[in-house]
């Protein structure tokens, strides 16, 4: 397998002739692979995916392009094995391709999910509510965020060539921003053939992503204002690509997860024999054996009280020295080779440099046992442990990053010492705090949280579940500040909202309902004859409104509600201790019998279009309802989408319940489900 590996641009995939590079497997030093970009036109690149693979993007919603995220995840998980096995090259054991393979795809999905959960049927997302900019009301302002008209490049690191890959392009592709991915040369053969996957699906709109394997060339060079800048890797390269020329001149935004010297704090109470003492040690070891310790989110730096620093040094040295080393492809191997000969020399030489302020507590990284492999072609290192006996005063542990299977333990004297021990590292990626006990744990995670993107809680409750120090999930921020970059991924629909420009727009209700496709207070409302209720989905109308007529509210309605529920609070039944109360002027209708009583006054009860209610948001009690108080409804249609499934749509409804002087009393928005035109209402 010494093919040259190709790049997809312009809609074709691209075979370099010249610059060759070789890529060396990390198990014996064969050549596996060469790279090149040699020959091709960068500016067209940018450009193709501005003109063609932007416009294309944008036509769709975000629903269709959730939907085509959705079955690009299907079709990668049917080939996970013949991912895998290629991955083996880069030192990745079974394990590690849990993290790499199966991680990229399930973002996939989430970020599926999420676009249709999360985000509307349209082209741009509304953002909060109105702002009034008038008294009457006449003119509003809101926020609406709608896809930049650039590409997103993103340059990936050599460690996680699928999950690294899929994690950025998922938010930029559902954004509606192209993506020009350009991933590490030492692992771009995993890379490639997740790129020919992707082609294959045929998924994708022309000019939606575009693939680069060898150097970005001038690459930055084309990209301005509209385009976003995405790196993973070191500090001193992210440094270069946030002071190129283009992206300082444009202001291009730059997102950046680099160096990370993560830590984790056993809290005092998790002395040895406790369950978080058995916790903190496997999780260490994890960190330090998953990809080798190739994680920029692997821990690093190992504070613990110092009392039970001996005791931490002998468990992890334990559980080390059973992990079985060699060839990722045999089923006894635990952990892999570094990626390369040269990460495995710049990883000796980080241990070197921290062993300065330093002691070496367990391996040796010039020398390793391993099981199959080519030891001396091979990139294989041996886990190693340091102890740093003054932690408070070193700096070589607390600002050189060993990317590898290397850690380091420091020991505190008390909490304070450890949040300064965690802040030394001047910004990470995620820290872990193992203790069970509250105080401890409240101290650590509030004296570190705002050097952390991420902050990690482990003990005895939540270790069945937990999904680990060093596993950034879809849901949850992936960066951090500082040394770790200063950026942000994933965060659910934060990594969509990067690749989104927010935009306040201004103008009247009736102007702005019309441009969001959503009813506005104050906009026109059209009193319809026939019940909205009878009305399917495609024939409703946002603004569509009913109003109902009035009902009266007895002293009898809220004492037999009362009876019926059993909600007796004294506000409803004790007129003297409710007029006491500094809210109501004396007995009040429950809130839920005015809800209540609101849908009988607005539900269409013969069968119909409507086939169900599936919830309320926003509501809230205005001003109390007194026995006496008459109230009516105004229900109007607010906005509507298409469901998942063709036979129905999604409706909201702005529900406003007045009085008997105009004054709103509760307000809310209805969702429920409506047939589609020919589909039969659901029995």
């Amino acid at each position: 397998m010494t093919r040259p590996l190709s790049s997809y641009v312009l809609d074709r995939w691209f075979v370099p002739e010249e610059g060759l590079a070789d890529i060396p497997s990390a198990i014996d030093g064969r050549i596996v692979a060469r790279a090149s970009t040699l020959g091709i036109d960068m500016a067209a690149v940018v450009h193709h995916g501005r003109t063609v693979g932007g416009p294309a993007l944008r036509a769709m919603t975000f629903h269709e392009r959730a939907d085509r995220l959705r079955a690009l995840a299907a079709h990668l998980s049917a080939h996970k094995d013949a991912l895998a096995a290629l991955a083996a090259e880069t030192g990745a054991t079974r394990r590690d391709n849990v993290f790499d393979i199966d991680g990229g795809i399930g973002t996939l999905f989430a970020y599926a999910s999420r676009g249709r959960r999360e985000l509307p049927a349209e082209r741009f997302v509304m953002e909060g509510g109105t702002e009034p900019l008038s008294k009457d009301g006449s003119f509003l302002g809101l926020h609406v965020m709608t896809p930049l008209r650039g590409v997103a490049v993103h340059v990936n690191a050599f460690n996680f060539p699928c999950w690294g890959m899929l994690e950025k392009l998922a938010p930029a592709l559902l954004a509606g921003v192209p993506v020009i991915t350009k991933p590490a040369t030492a692992t771009a053969y995993v890379a490639e053939a997740v790129m020919r996957l992707i082609v294959e699906a045929d998924l994708l709109p022309k000019g939606a992503l575009q693939f680069l394997c060898g150097a970005a060339g001038t690459l930055l060079d084309h990209l301005t204002g509209q385009d976003v800048l995405s790196f993973t890797g070191s500090a001193a390269t992210s440094r270069a690509l946030r002071d190129h020329p283009a992206v300082s001149r444009h202001a291009v935004r730059f997102i950046a997860e680099r160096d990370s010297l993560n830590a984790a704090v056993l809290g005092p109470d998790a002395v040895a024999g406790t369950p978080e003492f058995d916790l903190f040690v496997k999780e260490v070891v994890r960190e330090m054996t998953v990809k080798a310790g190739q994680k920029c989110t692997a821990i690093r730096r190992v504070i613990v009280p110092r009392a039970q620093e001996a005791a931490v040094i002998g468990a992890l040295a334990k559980q080390l020295s059973a992990v079985a080393i060699g060839d990722p492809r045999r089923e006894d191997v635990r952990m892999g080779p570094l990626a390369s000969l040269s990460q495995r020399a710049a990883t000796r030489a980080a241990v070197r440099e921290i062993a300065r302020e330093a002691e070496i507590v367990f391996g040796d990284p010039d020398s390793v046992a391993i099981v199959g492999g080519d030891a001396a072609a091979g990139a294989f290192m041996g886990p190693v442990l340091l102890r740093c006996p003054d932690p408070l005063r070193a700096v070589a542990p607390h600002a050189v990053e060993a990317f590898g299977p290397v850690a380091t333990v420091m020991a505190y004297d008390d909490l304070d010492d450890a949040v300064t021990l965690v802040a030394k590292g001047e910004g990470s990626l995620v820290a872990s705090v193992v203790t069970a006990d509250d105080g401890h744990a409240d101290a650590l995670v509030f004296g570190i949280a705002a050097h952390h993107g991420r902050v990690h809680v482990l003990d005895r409750d939540s270790a069945k579940a937990s999904t680990g120090h060093g596993s950034p999930m879809p849901g949850l921020v992936h960066g951090g500040p500082g040394r770790a970059g200063g950026g942000e991924e994933l965060g659910g629909l934060r990594g969509v909202f990067h690749y989104l420009q927010r935009t306040a727009i201004q103008g009247s209700p009736r102007r702005l309902s019309a441009l969001t496709r959503t009813w506005l207070p104050g906009a026109p409302a059209a009193v319809t004859a026939e019940h909205p209720f009878r009305r399917d989905f495609d024939a409703l109308a946002v603004g569509d409104t009913v109003e109902t007529p009035s009902r009266t509210i007895t002293v009898a309605d809220i004492e037999h509600f009362a009876g019926f529920t059993g909600d007796t609070f004294y506000a409803h039944m004790d007129e003297d201790a409710a007029a006491a109360n500094p809210f109501f002027p004396g007995r009040v209708a429950h809130g839920y019998l005015i809800l209540s009583f609101a849908a009988g006054l607005f539900v269409d009860p013969a069968p119909g279009p409507l086939l169900a209610n599936y919830g309320l948001d926003a509501l809230r009690f205005l001003k109390p309802v007194s026995p006496g108080d008459a109230i009516r409804v105004r229900l109007t249609v607010k906005h509507k989408q298409p469901a998942r499934k063709p036979e129905y749509g999604e409706v909201r409804w702005d529900v406003e319940v007045f009085n008997q002087d105009g004054d709103t009393v509760a307000r809310y928005d209805l969702l429920t489900m409506s047939a589609r035109t020919g589909a039969a209402p659901a029995a």
